[in-house]
């Protein structure tokens, strides 16, 4: 008989007999009490599945550096294997290996520097644009801002200026199917039933974002190709081939749900700190009058404001914009005290780490 992965009868061990469904409900408190309750290292136990976490830079290290034995799997939820949930699951950061290394040099062109400078005078104007119906004395909600600025500019960014109103619904069915995503993975950890109430919806939602994007393709191909980071993949695509229509999906369903809701989160994050900071506030106001004097910064002068730089990297500490993420076992591996067999769950935490007092002496200040 093999060993079992989680021998519950040894007291040491540290492992939590808890709900999985209640991790997906509040993920950071649960952290929070198997970091103080563990350590580094820990489990949450549900039934016979447990649930693996990592805290700390020794573990994440572990877990992010061995790509042979630690696979990434960004997605929980892939479907079965003919259906559109499978397909738009594809992408980058549901690849290891070879295969991730090709397509990871594909896709980084359309983010070196002399590409991202060409998107300079778009941000500005959508920039402008939004800030244009801010009065003094206005009560905005600012996440809700943040989260539509960022829809309208990331859409444009990856899709193209020219065909605004197919872009900015791709960029809806995006935020909704990565919603559903959120909302149903925990079920593939879990016993509990009701985490697969939006099961179907979800693969709904993943068939009409891939029949937009493959329109939004196919339009591309037949017309004329621009800057836009789906024409640069594109032509990525015909040039040096070995990526087939369903990566292509993959790769620009994965860009957008990452450049859009973690760009809005951390500006949201960054904006609410400030208010509560007026001082810091003060000091990065003159900062920008300083330098800018008025007019809309440029990439060359983006060295020129080290207190932006560190309000935004304190923000993405204390606050990060995504609070974990996951690897799967791909072969039997040692962590910590446990050995993990091959599909093993591993969740390793940004927002813990971040909040470690022997890393951060006041890991709750925003300094």
């Amino acid at each position: 008989m093999s060993e079992p992965t989680l021998p519950i009868t040894t007291p040491r061990r540290p492992v939590t007999q808890g709900s999985v469904a209640e991790f997906a409900r509040d993920p950071i408190q649960t952290m929070r009490q198997l970091w103080a309750s563990h350590g580094d290292v820990a489990a949450l136990q549900e039934d016979a599945n447990p649930l693996f976490f990592v805290f700390g830079p020794t573990y994440n290290h572990q877990v992010l550096s061995d790509t042979k034995r630690f696979h990434s799997q960004f997605f929980a939820v892939r479907g079965s294997r003919k259906s559109a949930q499978r397909r738009i699951t594809s992408g980058l950061l549901s690849m290891n290996g070879d295969l991730h290394r090709d397509h990871r040099r594909t896709v980084m062109g359309p983010f070196q520097k002399k590409a991202i400078q060409a998107y300079h005078d778009n941000v500005i104007g959508m920039t402008q644009q939004m800030l244009s119906t801010w009065t003094p004395g206005d009560t905005k909600d600012i996440a809700e801002e943040m989260t539509h600025y960022m829809l309208r500019l990331t859409s444009s960014i990856l899709f193209g200026v020219d065909m605004p109103e197919m872009a900015y619904e791709i960029g809806r069915l995006t935020e909704r199917w990565v919603s559903l995503n959120h909302k149903v993975g925990p079920a593939v950890f879990s016993s509990d039933p009701s985490l697969l109430a939006d099961y179907d919806e979800l693969l709904k939602a993943a068939e009409e974002l891939e029949a937009a994007v493959m329109e939004m393709i196919r339009v591309r191909r037949n017309g004329k190709l621009g800057t836009d980071v789906l024409s640069l993949l594109i032509q990525a695509h015909d040039m040096q081939g070995g990526i087939s229509d369903e990566h292509l999906v993959g790769h620009v369903v994965v860009l957008f749900g990452a450049a859009h809701l973690t760009s809005a989160h951390t500006l949201t994050w960054t904006l609410f700190l400030l208010a509560q900071h007026p001082g810091v506030m003060s000091t990065l106001h003159e900062e920008l009058e300083t330098v800018l004097q008025g007019r809309t910064p440029t990439i060359e002068q983006l060295e020129q404001l080290p207190v932006l730089e560190r309000v935004l990297k304190e923000s993405m500490r204390i606050m990060p914009a995504s609070a974990y993420s996951q690897r799967v076992a791909a072969e039997p591996v040692e962590l910590g005290p446990f050995r993990l067999k091959p599909g093993n769950p591993v969740i390793f935490s940004q927002f813990i780490t971040h909040h470690i007092p022997a890393l951060f002496p006041q890991p709750e200040k925003f300094l």
